[in-house]
């Protein structure tokens, strides 16, 4: 990792852990240079990045200003889970299991997550709780065959940290599909969406390395709450 990457690594995490909050100016380029012993430019870079994450604005003539951070980024090409989202950017997140049981697929289920029919399923729900707010409610489906055990404590926690360091399953690829719905009645029970009479749907099919499938995920999001990004390369 290059010089100004680490020092803006170290910058955005002292922002997100507020140690320099919101309408706070950080050290000046100078005292940057002094601290880390590097040039003007290296500092400059760090800035650059602390701008794109949307943490600072720069003023001319004050120096840089941290933001409010009023939308988390969503990452929709990768593959991460909730867990690894809150502690890459410090999120201050509680996860409530709402409900945990076994289900057989049906012809409808089967239609909606690409399960076969007669399937025994675990059905997770959980709602995700962010600075105090019901942002998001997912619903997991995970097949039994690939998971034999699954407990509240497990889904409270990680369940692919599960998967992967207990069960040492390769977890592959996704395929994702996203949408714009209309307000469900458990959204409005489950979810702080106010007058908002639409969220964000995330349906995942999610992949062993053998091809596999072994979950159906869908997370429904407060518009406001999340801001779902991509990186995109042109091939040649």
């Amino acid at each position: 990792m290059k010089k100004y990457q680490q020092i803006f690594k170290e910058l955005e995490r002292q922002i997100l852990e507020e140690t320099y909050l919101t309408g706070d100016f950080l050290p000046s380029e100078y005292e940057l240079m002094a601290r880390y012993a590097v040039s003007r430019d290296t500092v400059r870079k760090a800035l650059e990045e602390l701008q794109k994450a949307g943490l600072i604005q720069k003023i001319r003539g004050q120096g840089s200003k941290v933001l409010k951070k009023e939308q988390i980024d969503f990452p929709v090409s990768h593959l991460t889970s909730y867990r690894e989202l809150v502690e890459q950017y410090g999120i201050n997140s509680i996860t409530n299991v709402i409900s945990l049981e076994k289900v057989t697929v049906d012809q409808k289920l089967s239609q909606l997550t690409g399960f076969p029919e007669f399937r025994i399923v675990w059905k997770i729900v959980r709602q995700r709780v962010v600075d105090n707010v019901a942002s998001v409610l997912d619903t997991d489906y995970l097949d039994k065959q690939v998971a034999p055990e699954l407990t509240r404590q497990i889904a409270e926690d990680s369940i692919y940290a599960y998967l992967e360091e207990k069960l040492h399953l390769p977890i592959a690829y996704a395929t994702k599909e996203i949408t714009i719905d209309q307000a469900r009645d458990r959204d409005k029970i489950l979810m702080d969406i106010k007058g908002d009479h639409h969220v964000v749907s995330v349906k995942s099919k999610v992949y062993l390395t053998d091809g596999q499938q072994f979950q159906f995920t869908e997370s429904r999001h407060k518009l406001e709450k999340f801001r779902f990004v991509d990186f995109a390369k042109r091939h040649h």
